[in-house]
């Protein structure tokens, strides 16, 4: 049995897994079929997820029509942080501006933050969960901390 977590310790060991785990796995509603698929995160402020899409992937209609969205992450060692959240597209101009100057890859195959294609969603959180490995057991992680 693992050991007692103190509650304290939640939060950074949340955002540990969400810094060592690269590519959560997002999942979404495609009607009443869930639809799971690796994505790269382009912006992590807290727990709050910001992720880069094109208008013409499945996900868009997906979202559009259900923008309740659950993130997995799970690290190397099996630890696991489950984001429940609603996705939102994402219209600050200046926060649209940051990502874009920091992510070489949306520019080298977008060319310019103006491309039509390109939407950045950012995913609010309303739960997060964190789970030791194989311990079976989710502990809420509290939002504001």
């Amino acid at each position: 049995m693992p050991a007692p977590l103190p509650p304290a310790d939640l939060p950074s060991l949340a955002r540990a897994v969400i810094a060592r785990a690269k590519f959560p796995q997002l999942a979404t509603l495609d009607g009443d079929q869930p639809r799971v698929r690796p994505v790269s995160p382009v912006r992590v402020d807290g727990f709050t997820i910001y992720v880069a899409n094109l208008r013409s992937y499945g996900k868009t209609r997906e979202i559009a029509a259900n923008p309740q969205v659950e993130l997995c992450y799970l690290d190397e060692h099996h630890d696991q942080v489950r984001i429940t959240g609603v996705a939102e597209v994402l219209t600050d101009a200046v926060l649209l501006r940051e990502i874009w100057e920091g992510n070489a890859l949306l520019r080298r195959y977008l060319g310019s933050p103006e491309n039509p294609e390109l939407i950045i969603y950012r995913i609010r959180p309303v739960r997060v969960r964190f789970m030791r490995e194989w311990a079976l057991e989710y502990h809420e992680v509290p939002l504001d901390a």
